[in-house]
């Protein structure tokens, strides 16, 4: 479909977001032409704003294609007629209604607001002609809730930005002398860092292990304070980097077993370890096994589970001769 076309791509997330960079780096690779309509505004209305402006004054007769980027949602359902000479293409890697509603728990379900997200999200999938999904399990759910059409979809797998994360050698380790157990993330509640610090807590004996965990402090979140656990709030992607070098195991998750979103989603860490050549534990659930085959890099774990998490990494430690 984007073959040799002229494409016009859409998105209200900033453009260097990942998923914008993985996907304007592929058109630009099969395009005969590629335009970019996006905006690097910090705040999200007045890229939305800006974003609309731009749309407004663009000649979309002159594409064959237009491709949605983040949210389509908040774009196709407004621009559809400005766009009915071309085949439109989203990515539908969020939810509106998923997210709002059933992982972050913000609008009450069955609310006025739920029943109109829900519509926008159907609409969305209805208006648009291919439909990009992230994992086959997001594809499966968007169907059935929402009656999207599965011959419309594909799979785009994120992708790790491997100019930064690839595989090397530490700068330097953290703690040289014990076995190292690394977790990143925004903290949001179904990546179930919970899970991870309790499993801390678990192993505050083991003296050799030391966990690490980036990421921001949020409201509602436990934080277990002892000798073996380390919090940092905030690294640039470069610094990251280093530290997921330094690391002996990596925790991918997600580990939330209450939000069904978490089951449907490829951690974004996940892509990132993969990159890197780290081995991780991953969220027993049917999306990260859409990727990843257990073996002696990737280890599954229950969800939600934070003493069978605890055990799994003292016996991966203890594999790799770690531990007392």
């Amino acid at each position: 479909m984007i073959g040799d076309k002229k494409i016009l791509f859409i998105t209200t997330k900033n453009i260097d977001y990942i998923r914008n960079s993985q996907e304007i780096a592929l058109l630009a690779k099969h395009a005969s032409k590629l335009r970019v309509i996006g905006s690097d505004a910090s705040g999200y209305c007045k890229r939305l704003f800006q974003v609309y402006g731009s749309l407004i004054r663009e000649n979309c007769r002159s594409y064959d294609v237009v491709f949605i980027g983040f949210a389509p949602q908040l774009v196709l359902p407004f621009f559809r007629r400005k766009f009915r000479n071309c085949k439109v293409v989203i990515d539908f890697f969020i939810s509106l209604y998923d997210t709002f509603v059933c992982d972050r728990k913000i609008i009450k379900k069955g609310s006025l607001a739920a029943g109109i997200l829900h519509r926008i999200d159907e609409r969305t999938l209805k208006l648009a002609d291919h439909i990009i999904v992230d994992t086959k399990a997001h594809g499966d759910f968007f169907a059935s809730e929402f009656c999207a059409d599965y011959d419309k979809m594909e799979v785009l797998y994120l992708e790790a930005d491997r100019m930064i994360y690839y595989p090397r050698s530490p700068k330097s380790k953290r703690y040289p002398d014990k076995y190292t157990v690394l977790y990143f993330g925004s903290i949001l509640p179904l990546q179930g860092v919970e899970t991870v610090i309790k499993a801390a807590e678990l192993l505050r004996d083991h003296d050799k292990i030391q966990f690490i965990v980036i990421g921001p402090e949020k409201k509602g979140v436990d934080r277990y304070i002892g000798n073996n656990i380390q919090y940092i709030e905030w690294l640039s992607q470069q610094e990251l980097a280093d530290e997921i070098a330094g690391a002996d195991l990596c925790l991918a998750g997600h580990f939330n077993a209450d939000i069904d979103k978490a089951k449907r989603t490829i951690p974004g860490k996940a892509y990132i370890y993969e990159a890197m050549q780290k081995k991780m534990i991953l969220g027993d659930n049917e999306a990260n096994h859409e990727l990843f085959k257990p073996d002696n890099t990737h280890y599954y774990v229950e969800m939600g589970n934070a003493e069978s998490l605890a055990a799994l990494i003292v016996r991966i430690a203890e594999e790799q001769g770690m531990t007392t």
